[in-house]
């Protein structure tokens, strides 16, 4: 991986989600935005109002000449922040620059990147300025008979991972919280979920086989702190695959702690891959979602956009 370091002159967009992490976006507000003025970071704050609007907001400032922008909020909103810089065309993607304050509760994206939970760590980290271009992805799905476009930045995840992230989203929508609730949604999934019968081509290789979850990642982390592509690199332009085949409940529990420290890829149910374009389709159709956002369902198309996406890293 390579870093550098640039200088971060001139205002930063600021596009907080107040409703992040059970409203801390807006209840840490005045504590951050303390922060950013006693770190001597000029800045222009806006709030997200409801879903898609961060997409909004990041595309029509950046149109406006703003080219550096910190996210306060989880990976969600980055998420949106993301599609915003890439659904914009006045500037190559690369051209800008995020940094990230969470107040979320998952942080999977800032794990790989030592991004710290503590506000004013964070701050210092933006203030310092090192910067990493990492790879985004790209998956074309189906959702209400349309053909939709997608970009991430971590992991997406297809079939049972997908509803997991589902249940979890409810909870949360419901004013539920914290790293458990998807602990939580796994157990619940469980008892219903079964495995499909799915076609995998990762460039020019085959699969046909039961699958029960697949992750796609560009990143480590999902889930709250769970490594099921433990040997992702951010910057190699290749997606890691995580294949789990037909399993049966009771394994899949025994193997939980595996999800944690990435040994899970260890087990003869489950296989990797690394590969740039990836087509995916099953009978039945199975879900996806991408950086913990729900989405639709197959088939899918994956595309890797090799180092297109400029952040602060710790």
């Amino acid at each position: 991986m390579i870093y550098s370091k640039k200088k971060n002159n001139g205002k930063w967009l600021v596009i907080v989600n107040p409703n992040a992490g059970k409203r801390k976006g807006e209840k840490d507000w005045d504590t951050i935005s303390h922060l950013l003025t006693k770190y001597d970071i000029n800045f222009l704050p806006v709030f997200t109002e409801r879903p898609y609007h961060a997409v909004e907001l990041s595309e029509k400032y950046i149109n406006k000449g703003l080219k550096k922008i910190i996210i306060v909020g989880g990976d969600g909103t980055l998420n949106e922040v993301v599609n915003g810089i890439f659904t914009q065309q006045k500037h190559a993607s690369s051209e800008i620059l995020l940094g990230m304050i969470t107040v979320g509760t998952g942080n999977d994206w800032g794990r790989m990147f030592n991004i710290p939970m503590k506000y004013k760590e964070a701050i210092k980290i933006i203030k310092k300025g090192e910067t990493f271009v990492q790879d985004a992805g790209v998956v074309k799905y189906l959702h209400s008979g349309m053909q939709q476009r997608r970009y991430f930045v971590n992991i997406a995840g297809i079939g049972f991972d997908a509803v997991v992230v589902q249940k979890t989203n409810r909870l949360k929508e419901r004013g539920k919280n914290g790293v458990l609730l998807y602990l939580l949604s796994i157990f619940t999934t469980l008892m219903n979920y079964k495995h499909t019968n799915t076609t995998i081509n990762i460039d020019e290789k085959k699969i046909q086989d039961d699958v029960f979850s697949i992750c796609i990642g560009i990143g480590k982390y999902c889930g709250g702190g769970m490594m099921q592509t433990p040997n992702a690199i951010a910057d190699d332009g290749l997606f890691d695959l995580t294949v789990i085949k037909k399993i049966k409940r009771y394994e899949l529990i025994r193997n939980i702690g595996k999800l944690y420290n990435g040994s899970i890829i260890e087990h003869p149910k489950v296989e990797t891959y690394t590969g740039k374009s990836i087509f995916i389709d099953s009978e039945p159709d199975i879900h996806l979602e991408t950086d913990g956002e729900s989405l639709g369902h197959s088939p899918f198309r994956f595309e890797i956009i090799p180092k297109s996406v400029r952040v602060i890293v710790g």
